[in-house]
């Protein structure tokens, strides 16, 4: 279940919720972060957030699962894997109930980073005036 605040940091998010969930999301993040290394935390839609080139993944915890947002392209190309969990564009449901799926997890992390990687590049050569 959501906060009923609204966080600053990927810390107060955590500290907000049940005690029960606090441990998932940590290694959840704990994942991201060394799938990602380069990325950064943010709060962004009042939810955890990585950024790295622009929007990496996000995550939410609810009632009953926790929500990982990796953008839709994420979740198509891990389709197959991901076929035993509720999916929508752009989400993924893990409930609460089972153990999260941390390699996976760290294989769409990756698989994002290097989408996200050609953006760094546009934006340098936008900045210097080059296409």
């Amino acid at each position: 279940m959501p906060p009923r605040r609204k966080p600053t940091t990927i810390d107060e998010y955590i500290s907000l919720c049940p005690e029960e969930i606090r441990a998932k999301l940590e290694a959840l993040r704990a994942t991201v972060r060394e799938a990602a290394p380069g990325a950064t935390e943010a709060i962004s839609y009042n939810i955890p957030t990585f950024e790295f080139n622009g929007h990496l993944v996000h995550f939410a915890a609810f009632k009953d699962h926790i929500s990982f947002f990796p953008t839709s392209s994420g979740v198509m190309a891990f389709k197959k894997e991901l076929s035993r969990y509720k999916t929508a564009p752009g989400t993924i449901q893990f409930p609460l109930d089972a153990p999260l799926p941390l390699e996976l997890v760290a294989k769409i992390v990756k698989f994002r980073v290097k989408e996200n990687e050609p953006k760094a590049k546009q934006r340098k050569h936008a900045a210097r005036g080059t296409e």
